[in-house]
């Protein structure tokens, strides 16, 4: 059993940490833990016509943001690796000072110590200079940083589609197997000429 920690923070794009719980859900062998933050529970209920109920039911277990005695808490309790997602800047700004004064935080203190995966799809635009010490403590620390930047080249039809390709990139990090985006296997040959547009005849 793969233990895969969720937490959900603040930040704009909760349906980022909602749709991640219901692909892990339908995974074989893949166990989730769940913590969201006060302002997270804030943030669902404004962007999505998700209940809080129907969200935590989603992963096999979920605690309370100030239940700093859970499980995930502590390094002894192994797993697989955790994901902040949507991450606010205050979340990512917490991981960098070592602030584990939330569950949140602290499950992410724990991930980073023990040297397992931490991912955080870090939601804000535009950056000053603060969130980009911020993000840059984060990254060295040992932090992936994997914001939710939108790809084209996979032609989407869908906001789920901009959704899911980003969600792909973090199951790559889980080494979690996936069929959301197809393996990229080069660009076709151009007909364009060499030296770029062909000139106006």
């Amino acid at each position: 059993m793969r233990r895969i920690v969720v937490g959900l923070s603040g930040a704009s794009g909760a349906i980022y940490g909602i749709r991640l719980l219901d692909l892990l859900r339908g995974m074989a062998g893949v166990e989730t833990h769940l913590v969201i933050s006060e302002a997270a529970r804030r943030t669902i209920a404004q962007e999505t016509d998700w209940s809080l109920r129907d969200v935590e039911a989603l992963a096999a277990r979920r605690y309370s943001d100030r239940d700093i005695g859970a499980a995930i808490a502590s390094g002894s309790f192994a797993t697989d690796g955790m994901v902040i997602v949507p991450c606010s800047i205050k979340s990512a700004s917490a991981v960098a000072h070592c602030a584990a004064n939330t569950l949140l935080a602290r499950a992410a203190d724990v991930t980073l110590k023990e040297g397992r995966p931490l991912i955080l799809v870090v939601r804000e635009t535009p950056l000053h200079l603060g969130h980009l010490r911020v993000l840059t403590a984060c990254c060295e620390l040992g932090a992936v940083i994997l914001p939710p930047m939108p790809a084209f080249y996979n032609r989407p039809k869908h906001i789920d589609d901009l959704i899911d390709h980003t969600l792909a990139r973090v199951l790559d990090r889980l080494r979690l197997p996936h069929r959301l985006v197809p393996e990229w296997q080069g660009s076709a040959p151009s007909a364009e000429p060499p030296g770029g547009l062909p000139a106006r005849g």
